[in-house]
């Protein structure tokens, strides 16, 4: 009983004690971290001090100066530019001039006459260059470009290889298209031939078709090769046409007379040969 008498009787004295010794630390916390007087000058100036405006006009008239010469830096570089383009055209335009092509051209459209031979001056070179009278040496056969067969109801491609059967049926309409104008002016050509003379002749149709081949050049134009059928059993009548990316052009027509060919046929008949009699005696 007195120890707890002795307790509660010490009691309001320490809490007193902590009341003052908590008073006493938050008065030394506020003289530290009370501000220093304006005698002494701040690290950093004000922004309405006379000193922090001058450093601000300082720093705006750098960035000018910098802004001013990178833009006299990049005039210089357009200039630079302008110069090369310059030069690079004018060597082009000589380097053209040097090797222009031969044949000169050009069409003059106040002289109807010249420009039509020159359009077909120009033409005959494209056939020239397709390898239609003769060919030309190639460095390896991938550079060969094939020949597509075609009749009037299908064409045969050869650019499919063996991924699947090279017989196209229906043929696409603007191949058709392409095809069957082909065919119309090749049959005009052998019936206005036909018609020039005193004597008659028969007159040629599309059943007279037999086969034709055709390729096409990206950058000389599409050879085509019509075969029809002639007067006599082993005659033919053979017209060569050339596209040359514009109207169609009559290269030849002649006859062909398939009498005294040999036809070679070269397949593996190694212990088949009498399958081979009997293919052809039906055949």
């Amino acid at each position: 009983m007195m120890l707890r008498r002795g307790f509660l009787a010490f009691l309001p004295r320490l809490v007193g004690l902590l009341v003052v010794a908590c008073c006493s630390m938050s008065i030394v916390y506020m003289l530290a971290c009370t501000p220093k007087g304006d005698t002494e000058q701040l690290a950093l100036p004000r922004v309405h001090s006379p000193t922090a405006k001058e450093g601000y006009e300082a720093l705006l008239q750098e960035r000018e100066e910098q802004h001013r010469n990178y833009i006299i830096s990049l005039k210089k570089q357009i200039a630079q530019l302008k110069a090369e383009l310059q030069g690079k055209s004018e060597q082009l335009k000589s380097m053209q001039d040097r090797n222009s092509d031969p044949l000169d051209f050009r069409l003059d459209h106040s002289n109807p006459e010249k420009a039509q031979a020159s359009l077909l001056a120009f033409l005959r070179a494209q056939i020239d260059k397709a390898e239609v009278h003769s060919g030309v040496k190639l460095s390896t056969e991938y550079a060969a470009v094939p020949f597509e067969s075609f009749t009037l109801q299908k064409v045969y491609q050869l650019e499919t290889g063996l991924t699947r059967h090279p017989e196209e049926k229906p043929v696409r309409k603007d191949k058709r298209d392409e095809l069957v104008e082909v065919i119309e002016l090749a049959l005009g050509d052998l019936n206005n031939l036909e018609g020039d003379s005193n004597t008659k002749h028969r007159v040629y149709t599309t059943s007279d078709f037999v086969e034709g081949i055709y390729r096409t050049e990206k950058d000389k134009g599409t050879l085509y090769e019509l075969t029809f059928r002639g007067d006599t059993k082993h005659q033919f009548k053979k017209i060569v046409l050339f596209r040359p990316f514009g109207p169609v052009m009559k290269v030849k027509n002649e006859n062909v007379n398939m009498a005294d060919t040999l036809i070679n046929v070269v397949v593996p008949l190694a212990k088949r040969a009498g399958k081979f009699r009997q293919f052809m005696q039906n055949f």
